[in-house]
């Protein structure tokens, strides 16, 4: 890619129904965006897309998958394991090349006025584009989830979105727009069926709670088993392995082990330690697909592109 490169990843509340899904990703497909990632998880009951490309392209990308995931995403009837606020959860920008985060930020604010303009979803600006200082942290906005914030919003004005409302939209909640650097995604597992093991680990490992910089931690029951689920925000001052180490040893407390990791969305090449225990535990990692300067190089085809393009 010439020119400036950002990338987009949002997260839709959406993670069972895959032609839902399909949809969203296809509504997002915009000339000067690449499209280099997306999944489900249908515990959590969540899609994560990872687009790339022009600025402004993927800024009208990221609007257009947040109107069609107003459209097709009832939070009334959603439920799984992970915190959410909104249809299109959240939406944040970060730099790839060419750009700064401070950019990035401007592209966010872009991105929550057309959201609201276009589809009356109210929109929390957080991290980087954060509007205030008490809305920088992703947890903070999303206190009390799509439940307790459309109940918030109705008796308490400091709760109330950056952009639109007073009051969210009745079935696509708001969206937390946001711009910050590269995080990782990162699930571990354990040879336990007791989320309480999980929760604990994640409880001392998490920053918030004086563990590891950088880290956001929850522990989760998935499959039965127990799933350390987490974002790992800045992996150059605390490296995956630090974390896997971490983990483990906290594990040990409760005679467990973790057993099988897992990357959603794409890993830098500059976080891969390829002899690593976490690395080798990974489940289904290819570093042709998963690694994003491969998969800036070699980008996926939109749903439906390549029936289009086939002969009638």
């Amino acid at each position: 890619m010439s020119g400036p490169v950002v990338e987009c990843v949002p997260n839709f509340s959406e993670g069972r129904d895959a032609r839902r899904v399909e949809a969203i990703v296809a509504a997002m497909r915009v000339d000067g965006v690449c499209l280099l990632d997306w999944s489900m998880d249908a515990d959590h009951n969540r899609s994560v897309v990872t687009v790339a490309g022009d600025p402004a392209a993927v800024v009208e990308s990221a609007v257009r998958g947040a109107g069609k995931a107003a459209e097709l995403i009832d939070l009334t009837r959603q439920e799984g394991v992970h915190p959410r606020i909104g249809a299109a959860d959240v939406i944040p920008f970060v730099p790839i090349s060419g750009i700064k985060l401070e950019q990035c930020a401007l592209l966010a604010r872009q991105a929550g006025l057309e959201i609201w303009r276009r589809y009356e979803v109210p929109v929390y600006f957080y991290e980087a584009a954060a509007a205030r200082p008490d809305r920088a942290n992703l947890e903070e906005v999303r206190r009390g989830q799509f439940e307790g914030l459309r109940e918030a919003v109705s008796k308490d004005s400091s709760r109330r979105p950056d952009i639109g409302g007073p009051n969210l939209h009745p079935t696509a909640g708001a969206c937390a727009v946001g711009a910050r650097k590269f995080l990782v995604a990162y699930n571990i597992y354990f040879d336990s069926t007791d989320v309480a093991v999980a929760r604990a680990i994640a409880r001392e490992i998490r920053a918030a709670s004086g563990g590891l910089k950088g880290v956001k931690a929850m522990g989760v029951l998935v499959h039965g088993r127990a799933q350390l689920t987490m974002n790992i925000t800045d992996f150059e001052v605390t490296p995956l392995s630090q974390v896997f180490h971490t983990a483990s040893a906290l594990a040990l407390r409760y005679k467990a082990t973790p057993v099988e990791g897992e990357i959603i969305g794409l890993l830098p090449e500059a976080a891969c330690e390829r002899e690593s225990e976490w690395m080798r535990q990974l489940s289904g990692f290819d570093e042709q697909t998963k690694i994003l300067e491969r998969r800036l190089a070699s980008p996926l085809a939109w749903p439906g592109q390549a029936a289009a393009a086939k002969p009638a």
